[in-house]
């Protein structure tokens, strides 16, 4: 650097401001510098200016499960985002156990990374008194019960309550639900929804419709086979997630039932595989890669002093009818 101050005829201190604030120098001084930069052939050492601004240009995106194609929606939001800001985005896998989620706070804490964008949807021990006690985060998607956290998510009682709504217009009475793990508030939010849209059309819950299941597959086959083994079978499932509700299609399927004829189905996210499924899966879409660069961005102000810390944005959904879902026939109910 003080090679380029010496060639440019400037001081070190403009050099630094001209690469990292260069609306503060004049644009004669800047291309000045910037031809003594290539003549020199100068790198700037972002490790030493890390060290000197107590920072590591990395922020952590921690999940539940990195296996689930819904958060690479979410991360491909965080990551565009972060680079237009200037970070790095590592994408780390807490698996359920609150250890390892403890873990990844710690490393923030220690100061190996700068944030946390938290779509886990629970908080370590450690961390669950106040806000004082966390490292700078913000949660997407996920969300706790809370009102103290930065939050960038959906209404997810209305979205469900807008998918069950759709398939009573259709005809059906009987829907049945593939639930997620409960009580885990989004899959806590969903059965609320499916069971207020089923009160506001005057259908009465049965609770032997609502089956739980882990967000998986296989949950997803188990609970459909379940539900269509029974003598009053269900004329339409709403699921808590697509993957689930691409199981319950298998589960028809092999039950010899056809869809959407026989049995509708409705699931939750619209992730890519949706749209390729046989049939083609009605969904309610989730705006991932925007709740991801939205996260992201508020992160990016909170580190630099520039937004509150707590309050929360809420996204629209959209219901997108494909071709899993159609009119009840009068013969399958």
């Amino acid at each position: 650097m003080k090679d380029v101050a010496r060639l440019a005829g400037v001081s070190t201190a403009t050099i630094s401001r001209a690469l990292v604030s260069p609306d503060k120098v004049r644009a004669e001084t800047r291309a000045r510098v910037m031809a003594a930069i290539d003549r020199i052939g100068y790198t700037p050492n972002a490790l030493a200016r890390n060290l000197r601004q107590m920072r590591t240009s990395t922020v952590i995106l921690l999940v539940r499960e990195i296996v689930n194609p819904f958060y690479l929606e979410i991360f491909r939001g965080v990551e565009s985002a972060a680079r237009q800001r200037g970070y790095n985005v590592l994408m780390s896998n807490v698996e359920r156990s609150p250890e390892r989620e403890l873990e990844y706070f710690d490393l923030v804490r220690q100061r190996r990374a700068d944030g946390i964008v938290l779509a886990t949807g629970t908080l370590p021990d450690a961390g669950a008194g106040g806000s004082s006690d966390l490292p700078p985060l913000v949660v997407v998607s996920e969300y706790l019960p809370r009102d103290d956290l930065p939050t960038v998510r959906i209404d997810n009682v209305a979205a469900a309550a807008g998918a069950v709504e759709y398939l009573v217009g259709l005809g059906h009475a009987r829907i049945a639900h593939i639930a997620g793990p409960l009580p885990e508030v989004l899959s806590r939010d969903r059965l609320a929804g499916y069971r207020a849209a089923l009160e506001r059309a005057g259908i009465e819950t049965d609770e032997s419709l609502v089956v739980r299941g882990d967000y998986s597959t296989h949950a997803g086959y188990r609970a459909g086979a379940a539900l269509l083994n029974r003598r009053r079978r269900p004329t339409a499932i709403f699921a808590a997630n697509d993957e689930m509700a691409m199981g319950a299609i298998k589960a028809a399927r092999e039950a010899g039932l056809a869809v959407p004829r026989e049995l509708s189905v409705v699931g939750f996210d619209d992730i890519k595989m949706a749209s390729a499924w046989d049939p083609a899966l009605t969904t309610v879409a989730q705006p991932c890669a925007d709740m991801g660069a939205r996260a992201m961005n508020w992160l990016a102000d909170l580190l630099a002093g520039e937004a509150s810390a707590n309050g929360e944005v809420v996204l629209d959904t959209r219901l997108v009818v494909r071709d899993s879902t159609a009119p009840i026939q009068r013969s399958a109910s």
